[in-house]
């Protein structure tokens, strides 16, 4: 490709990922791995409110997602679900979720359907439940016993994701009593009834945060883990579960940790003050060159000394 086209394509991939003013935007995707580019982070809603009558703080955040009209998503762990302007990252409405009972979850992912349900893993039972748009609890799928039963609590059901064809994927953040220390499990359902399980494993060290459907039966993982001293390790890598192995075709796409700093600072102690605890991922669509363009969001575990911060990634993945 021509240095012009080139530089064409990466324009119009930094015009596509743009939001509201960042912290610090490079003037064009900078690598952080021959897969990733990182287009800009923002803080815009560290710290940030929503509403007049009732204040809903913006904070916990741990999933994203794309709705149906284009608009994003933003799923907090507090069991409030946010509608952003997908330009300015602003909230624009708030949407309270609660279970049978009608307490607030322990909410950790999100995923739209193709119908505009939205799909919120709850790491309590655990399970992942599916709501009408308005908020309301329309139908709920259940790990199945032989992996709840060895769900460690609070390292259960992180991630979620809708495959081509309707298929759910959860994810679970960390490894099942009995199981293999270093192996992750991805559940699926194919309508209620749940399907196979994949076995999945993380870099050393590393857990399962959040998952994303790439649209060909693949997934972004992504996985992190926060050390004292050295601060958050995120890696983002491609499954495959389409090639049948055990565990699951991974590819590992970057360790964030080499991403340029972009001027970003940190509260605490930071190997790479650019990275927080980041736990949310979706997929926005893609570059006019075929590229993901990938967002990411850090939860501040309400914690002043943590941030919430968005991050804007270009993501190059092999052919299928």
């Amino acid at each position: 490709m021509r240095r012009a086209a080139l530089l064409g394509v990466l324009l119009a991939a930094l015009a596509a990922c743009s939001g509201p003013p960042a912290s610090a935007v490079p003037p064009l995707p900078e690598k952080c791995s021959e897969s990733v580019a990182i287009a800009g982070y923002s803080d815009v809603l560290d710290g940030a409110e929503y509403g007049a009558r009732r204040v809903w703080p913006v904070t916990g955040l741990s999933g994203l997602a794309v709705d149906r009209n284009g608009s994003l998503l933003a799923l907090s762990d507090r069991s409030v679900l946010f509608t952003l302007d997908p330009r300015t990252r602003q909230p624009l409405g708030v949407t309270p979720l609660a279970d049978e009972a009608g307490t607030p979850l322990d909410a950790e992912g999100l995923a739209v359907d193709a119908d505009g349900t939205r799909l919120v893993t709850s790491e309590t039972e655990p399970s992942v439940r599916r709501y009408a748009p308005d908020g309301r609890l329309i139908g709920r799928l259940d790990l199945p016993p032989d992996l709840a039963g060895r769900a460690a609590p609070n390292t259960s059901l992180e991630g979620v994701a809708v495959n081509p064809g309707g298929t759910v994927v959860g994810a679970l953040e960390g490894a099942l009593a009995g199981d293999d220390p270093q192996v992750r499990r991805f559940p699926t359902w194919s309508g209620p009834a749940p399907g196979p399980t994949y076995a999945y494993r993380p870099d050393p060290g590393l857990d399962v945060s959040e998952i994303a459907a790439v649209g060909d039966g693949r997934l972004l993982v992504l996985e992190r883990s926060y050390t004292d001293g050295v601060g958050n390790t995120v890696h983002l890598a491609l499954a495959d579960p389409r090639l049948g192995t055990e565990p699951v075709a991974r590819t590992l796409l970057a360790d964030l940790g080499t991403c340029p700093t972009l001027g970003a600072t940190a509260q605490q102690a930071q190997a790479n003050p650019l990275l927080d605890n980041i736990e949310g991922m979706t997929v926005l669509g893609r570059t006019p060159d075929g590229a993901l363009r990938v967002l990411l969001v850090s939860d501040d575990n309400q914690d002043p000394a943590q941030t919430t911060r968005l991050y804007d990634l270009v993501v190059r993945v092999p052919a299928a």
